[in-house]
Formats: C-alpha cells, sequence, structure tokens
C-alpha cells in the first residue's frame, strides 16, 4: 500500500510539474514541442521550394532550350542560386530530372491513346494533339529528337529509330545520340527513351497499316511535328491558337492521300 502510494505521489508530481524532476521533464517536453513546430515548416518550405524550382526549370528550358543558366531558373522560382544548388548539384542533375519526367509525361499520353482509341489515324492525331498542348515539344531531350542524314542509306551506329523509311534517292533519317555541348550525353536514361521511341512506333505502325499515314513518316518525323508546333510565346491565348493551327498543317500533311 505504501509503496502504491509513493508510485501516485511521484507520478502526480511529475504530471503537475512539481519538484526538479518534474520541472526537468516539462521543459524537455516543451523543447521537443518548440524543435518540432520550427522544423516541420522547414520541410514544407523546401517541398514548395523544389516545387517552385521545377515548374521554373520547365519554363526556362522550354522557353530558352537546356542551354540556360541556372541563374535563369533561380530568377524564375524566385530563389537564391544557392537553394536550386542544394536540391540540383549540378545543371546536369536538374537537366536530367526534367528531361525524364518529359518523356515519361509524353510515354504516357503515347500509351494513353494507343489503349483509348481504336481507329489508328485518331490515337496518332490524339497523341499529337495532346502533346502538343501540354507544351512537352519544347523539353524533348536531344538524344531522342535529334536528326541525322546517312546520305548513303547506312545504319549509322546506335541509331534510335531502326527500320527508317524515305522516298527513294532521300538520305535516310534517323534518331542519332549525339549531344549539343550545353546538354548532358545522359539527359534521359536508355530505357525511357527506349519506351517512348517504341509506343510512339506502335502507332505510326497501325496508322501506317491502315493506310492512313504517308508511307514515308518515321517515328522521328512525329517526334518533330511534336517539337515544332510548340512554340513559345509570350500570350498564352496566342501560343494554344499558334500550336493548334500548325498542328492542323502538318497533321495534314502527315495523312495519305488517294492515288489518282
Amino acid at each position: 500500500m505504501h509503496v502504491q502510494d509513493s508510485r501516485w505521489s511521484s507520478a502526480s508530481a511529475i504530471a503537475s510539474g512539481g519538484g526538479a524532476v518534474g520541472g526537468t521533464m516539462s521543459a524537455a517536453a516543451g523543447s521537443m514541442r518548440g524543435d518540432s513546430s520550427r522544423t516541420t515548416p522547414l520541410r514544407v518550405d523546401a517541398q514548395r521550394n523544389l516545387e517552385h524550382v521545377l515548374r521554373a526549370a520547365r519554363e526556362v528550358f522550354g522557353e530558352l532550350g537546356y542551354g540556360a543558366p541556372m541563374e535563369d531558373v533561380a530568377r524564375r522560382a524566385r530563389v537564391g542560386v544557392g537553394t536550386v544548388y542544394r536540391r540540383f548539384p549540378s545543371k546536369d542533375v536538374l537537366v536530367r530530372r526534367i528531361a525524364e519526367e518529359e518523356t515519361s509525361r509524353l510515354t504516357d499520353q503515347a500509351r494513353a491513346a494507343l489503349g483509348q482509341e481504336d481507329e489508328p489515324w485518331s490515337a496518332l492525331s490524339r497523341f499529337l494533339r495532346t502533346s502538343v498542348a501540354s507544351g512537352a515539344g519544347r523539353l524533348l531531350p536531344p538524344q531522342v529528337l535529334r536528326v541525322g542524314v546517312a546520305e548513303d542509306g547506312t545504319v549509322l551506329e546506335e541509331a534510335r529509330v531502326p527500320q527508317q523509311r524515305t522516298q527513294p534517292g532521300a538520305g535516310e533519317l534517323r534518331l542519332v545520340p549525339e549531344q549539343p555541348a550545353a546538354v548532358p550525353a545522359n539527359a534521359v536514361d536508355d530505357a525511357g527513351a527506349a519506351a517512348l521511341l517504341d509506343v510512339v512506333g506502335q502507332l505510326v505502325e497501325r496508322a501506317r497499316a491502315a493506310g492512313e499515314l504517308r508511307a514515308d513518316v518515321s517515328v522521328s518525323d512525329v517526334l518533330l511535328v511534336i517539337a515544332t508546333a510548340a512554340p513559345s510565346l509570350p500570350d498564352a491565348a496566342q501560343q494554344a491558337a499558334a500550336s493548334a493551327r500548325l498542328l492542323d498543317i502538318l497533321l495534314e500533311g502527315l495523312r495519305s492521300r488517294p492515288q489518282a
């Protein structure tokens, strides 16, 4: 009974904050609560800054290309350039993050069109319209987009799109992995690029097999349409209208025409 009374008295003293022990524990608890209230906003701020930096990077790289300096990204994000470098230790890391995200988004858009549209031409045109409207063409990684010409018709080493089709006598267009100096060679991983090219290739082959796509149109041509039809204009409404109009013209150029 005396033991129970002693324990109860001690617990009461601690709970009420009385005594040296109770005061010390209360102070420690208060300190922990104070630390928690100070650190939680920092985590929220860090996440918010990351979102600002990524959004700014997409805008800046979309407008100026991947050669734009990190200072421009920081200025657009309204953070110090040191904040950008804390999250991305080099520009190459930031470029790779943006390129991978855009490649993944394009791949998802292509898969959605392939799976939800029964008509081959509808699937291809849906993919093109969705991709152009999202502005993804301005952020296509160069190793997916860059086009080289083989005058003798031979296969270029590590060509990313095999079996390119051309008109008789024309140089063969192939996507090649060379990079401009401002862009890292590994701007997007090979698996991501291969996935995009594979699913776009399926859209192209279906439309060609249905006789709705010109026989000489390749996967590289489709990717070039996405990049070309996504101009960066200062006025959003003007940009949307220009993109839609240009894409209509380009789509007409891709369609096959009955032989006279």
